[in-house]
């Protein structure tokens, strides 16, 4: 009765009520809606990211039933030896601000221009997976289906074409800015804003505007800062972009 890595969640109406598990299926190809007609509990495990969590509520109280093991160690094939913790990795999930780029970019250097961008914004370089795929940029970079599913306040997709397999790992971005060639392209239906031209003379037009505001307002950020929703630097540079976008 089990729906693991769900990216959708739904009831069917009654008298059947059973629970519309869907997630990504046939190597991310397509999606798959699951129902459990046969068994109770109906139960989902969602994607990270996928759903906003509810504010903490500490009037809540729950019961704590404590059983104990009945395995032996020495039944057990496997031991931990050690924890390893990993340091100076990417959290694209807890990113405020993401600046990401797709097979539109033409070649992995022009993620340099991005990361100027991202670091002025004290964001994060995110990717599709057509440019993962390419050997553009790291797998840890990859926002959608078969990577992350992000909520930053602040989402550029530059060079990305809006395939499905990538929107419904950033759709629910506050802030969506699409930034391709291609007027026709499918993100511009998701973007809030979209600018169409070429990318290699509109980023670094972005970079030096956001630059210049952050000098006017004397903001001072850093990567960590897009880690941190309420941090106020990253909604002064996210503010001088979007003032920036109404002139």
């Amino acid at each position: 009765g089990l729906t693991a890595d769900t990216t959708q969640l739904d009831v069917e109406p009654p008298p059947s009520r059973l629970l519309l598990a869907s997630r990504p299926a046939f190597s991310e190809k397509m999606m798959a809606t699951i129902l459990c007609k046969q068994y109770r509990p109906q139960m989902a495990t969602a994607r990270a990211g996928v759903f906003q969590a509810l504010p903490k509520d500490a009037a809540r109280e729950g019961e704590i039933v404590r059983i104990e093991a009945t395995m032996r160690e020495e039944e057990i094939a496997a031991q931990v030896l050690d924890f390893l913790r990993e340091t100076g990795k990417l959290n694209l999930e807890d990113a405020v601000i993401i600046v990401a780029g797709g097979r539109g970019l033409g070649g992995p250097d022009a993620f340099g221009l991005l990361a100027e961008l991202a670091d002025a914004l004290g964001g994060v370089v995110g990717a599709s997976r057509a440019a993962v795929d390419a050997g553009w940029i790291g797998h840890e970079h990859q926002v959608g289906q078969t990577g992350a599913t992000v909520r930053p306040k602040l989402y550029f997709a530059i060079g990305i074409s809006g395939a499905v397999q990538h929107t419904v790992g950033m759709s629910h971005a506050d802030v969506v800015v699409a930034i391709n060639k291609d007027e026709k392209a499918p993100i511009f239906q998701f973007a809030h804003y979209g600018i169409v031209g070429d990318m290699f003379k509109i980023v670094p037009a972005i970079t030096e505007e956001i630059k210049k505001r952050r000098t006017l307002f004397g903001v001072q950020l850093t990567k960590a800062d897009s880690a941190t929703p309420a941090n106020d630097s990253s909604r002064a540079a996210s503010g001088a972009l979007e003032r920036s976008e109404a002139k």
